[in-house]
């Protein structure tokens, strides 16, 4: 999956956390992109089987769209509480640096990473 989708997945993911029902509108709004930008997005990950319309324009997860986001949230997450803990940067640069970092990330890297944040249980950020 590339970057842009996979940064749509997180918006959404986070959205749905934050305040329920999520719509274009919403996503459009959270990530200062243009609502034609953001539903050429929706329509590409619908055609992926991410995600669902629902009549009412919320925007839900498939159930193969759910584990997606999952696994990008977490990655996102982890990255944040490695940053914080062992670079001792403030959340705001945290959160913008996991973003940029989360993208260009082996694998074998990722799970070391992954390892020290759960050995070190403080690493957990708050949920967003």
């Amino acid at each position: 999956m590339n970057e842009s989708a996979e940064d749509y997945i997180k918006t959404l993911y986070i959205l749905k956390r934050r305040i329920g029902a999520v719509r274009s509108v919403d996503v459009a709004r959270e990530m200062g992109f243009s609502r034609a930008s953001v539903s050429t997005a929706m329509t590409n990950l619908r055609k992926k089987g991410i995600i669902v319309m629902e009549k009412n324009g919320s925007i839900d997860f498939t159930e193969k769209g759910a584990e997606v986001a999952e696994g990008i949230f977490e990655k996102y997450s982890t990255l944040i509480g490695f940053l914080q803990v062992v670079a001792g940067v403030d959340e705001e640069t945290a959160r913008e640096d996991a973003c940029k970092m989360e993208h260009g990330l082996s694998e074998s890297t990722y799970s070391g990473i992954r390892r020290y944040v759960r050995s070190h249980a403080q690493a957990e950020p708050h949920p967003v």
